[in-house]
């Protein structure tokens, strides 16, 4: 058994001691520099996407006046209110509303089917509900609200006031003092939220953090990473679901840390928004970083400057993986510099042109996009972490980056690898428990103060620790051989045709693959070879296939040849979260694909 711990520092947790809750950044905020634009609001325009200041103090206002519809319309301190919407200012601004006014969030995501909504708003007992548009109001009411006995409110209501217009205007009548009361009666060790985990099975586990959770995990983080929130315009945007805990402790690092906060709704909007708002920091999940190379890659190839993009790409991870051998020879330092001038300078407008540094979390990264993302001058700090950890426990930084690891333990938080590889952690950010689920949470904290994380990993002498698969995705063949599959279908995912891979093998006699592939990038393919139809006429093509099998012999390159991926199946079906193949965080439902590609699977062992 391995452990790694890293003291606390008084530098490290200036929170760890806060009292109160999270709103009261908000107000401090605003107290000290009234005229910061805290947030830039995104607003459309004739020519793109536009931004508007929002101050801090015009923040705190909007907040307060919110804050009182929702005392007004009868929440009490502890409610539960849910949100469900996509990201945008105004989800950050009811969720500081609802802390304001002392009660408990509970975010669904957007893409919520109706089963998983009515088990989320049942089981956290919400007494009021705001959701984005007059749909997904009907996907609550369908889900079996009961009108009329509790709020539900629409942000975009074409019938009438919107959800931040229609609380302003309730809570008129609330004042000053009844509403101070509420914010000031609000301890660090109430709970702030209930995040229910986006999960494979029927029913996620309520995952119940308090304000001392973000305070004390935030502390740590903003000043691990100082130096992303140290120049005096950082700014970042926005593009995970706000349902994410990821996505709620980028909103609360940033009002802490006075930084600039912008909003996008949508992935596919990301290279126009990064355009105009050009943030000096991001961060996101892998998928997220691995769509904006892909689309850089398409674009190259569209201007017939793909070979060169490619070999571009090929410097970038060489002379990244030189660095960490210690020396970068000759050749290889003026190929570089070439190919910073003539195609790494471009990728970097794609992010804004002002971007220093990425993080990534929610799922592994893989390698070669750690090493291609740190060779053009932008290196992504990889951290872990979970809902029930209030997102980061661990962290690379810009001075102590180890590719290929999630960093080492932040500042008060251990980490420990059991007898069996489960990677099991201690610290001030670990959640409280399972909302009314004992025997879950006695599974996830049996009483020795060690959460059970379910992931699988290990740590070096230095204490980076490195995950290396979910203990539920370790596949067992029939000749015994233990597979990650996870870092397999990283490996084959890296390729730019490739969208999404699933490894199979589970008391099979070998390992296999099933593979769906990138629309826009399967398009400009087919294009260029004069291929014309659906893709699902050419799944067998020889040249698709070959382009594929590039994918999966890289894989293979990283494993025995007992792990190696030896058949794969070409589907001409797209995964997503609307089809109920991906999580909200873009995770694979395993069990849903195996139920729905059964015969494909099967196909694969004939």
């Amino acid at each position: 058994m391995r452990e790694y711990t890293s003291p606390s520092t008084a530098a490290a947790g200036p929170d760890t001691d806060r009292r109160g809750g999270l709103a009261d950044d908000v107000v401090e905020y605003a107290a000290e520099q009234p005229d910061r634009v805290a947030f830039r609001r995104r607003s459309p325009g004739a020519d793109g996407p536009g931004w508007s200041d929002v101050t801090a103090a015009t923040f705190l206002a909007e907040v307060r006046q919110v804050a009182r519809g929702l005392v007004a319309a009868g929440v009490r301190p502890g409610d539960r209110v849910a949100l469900m919407s996509r990201t945008r200012y105004e989800w950050t601004l009811l969720d500081y509303a609802i802390w304001h006014a002392g009660a408990v969030g509970v975010p669904v995501y957007a893409t919520a089917p109706v089963d998983q909504l009515r088990w989320i708003l049942e089981d956290s007992d919400a007494v009021a509900a705001v959701v984005e548009t007059p749909a997904l109001g009907a996907r609550v009411r369908e889900s079996g609200w009961p009108d009329g006995e509790r709020h539900l409110w629409v942000l975009d209501d074409a019938d009438g006031p919107g959800a931040v217009a229609a609380l302003t205007e309730l809570g008129r009548e609330v004042d000053d003092e009844r509403l101070e009361r509420r914010r000031t009666s609000v301890q660090a060790e109430d709970v702030a939220t209930i995040i229910y985990t986006s999960g494979t099975t029927a029913h996620p586990k309520g995952c119940v953090l308090t304000h001392a959770n973000f305070h004390r995990g935030l502390g740590a983080t903003l000043a691990e990473l100082h130096e992303l929130f140290a120049d005096e315009d950082a700014s970042t945007l926005m593009v995970l679901p706000m349902a994410h805990v990821f996505a709620r402790v980028v909103q609360l690092g940033a009002v802490k840390a006075r930084v600039t906060l912008g909003h996008t709704p949508d992935v596919r909007t990301l290279p126009a928004d990064l355009a105009t708002f050009r943030p000096t920091f991001l961060l996101g999940v892998p998928r997220v970083f691995e769509r904006l190379v892909n689309a850089a890659s398409q674009q190259a190839a569209s201007e017939g400057r793909g070979r060169l993009f490619d070999a571009a790409t090929e410097t970038a991870i060489r002379w990244s993986q030189a660095l960490d051998r210690g020396r970068v020879g000759p050749v290889l330092r003026a190929r570089h510099t070439l190919h910073d001038r003539l195609v790494h300078a471009r990728v970097r407008e794609l992010l804004g042109g002002r971007c220093r540094f990425v993080v990534s979390g929610g799922a592994p990264l893989g390698e070669r996009l750690g090493h291609y993302f740190r060779g053009i001058g932008v290196p992504i700090l990889e951290g872990y972490g979970l809902t029930e950890t209030t997102a980061a426990v661990t962290v690379n930084l810009p001075d102590t980056l180890r590719i290929g690891t999630v960093g080492r333990p932040l500042p008060g938080t251990s980490v420990r690898v059991a007898d069996d590889g489960e990677l099991l952690v201690r610290g001030a950010q670990v959640m409280r428990e399972y909302w009314q689920d004992e025997v879950s949470t006695a599974q996830a904290l049996p009483g020795d103060g060690w959460l059970r994380t379910g992931d699988v990993g290990e740590i070096d002498d230095e204490g980076f620790v490195r995950v290396t698969g979910r203990k539920k995705e370790i596949l067992v063949t029939t000749s015994g051989k233990n597979v990650a599959a996870g870092a397999l279908e990283e490996r084959v995912r890296d390729h730019p045709l490739v969208d999404q891979c699933l490894v199979v093998g589970d008391g099979r006699p070998y390992v296999a693959a099933l593979v769906t592939l990138d629309p826009e990038a399967y398009a400009g393919w087919a294009a260029d070879r004069g291929l014309r139809g659906p893709l699902s006429a050419h799944t067998d093509e020889e040249a698709l296939r070959a382009e594929v099998q590039a994918a999966v012999d890289a894989a293979n390159a990283t494993v025995s040849q007992a792990e190696a991926i030896r058949r794969f199946e070409v589907l001409p079906d797209t995964w997503s979260e609307e089809t109920g193949e991906l999580t909200a965080s873009l995770k694979l439902r395993r069990n849903v694909v195996h139920r729905r590609y059964r015969d494909a699977v099967e196909r694969l062992y004939d």
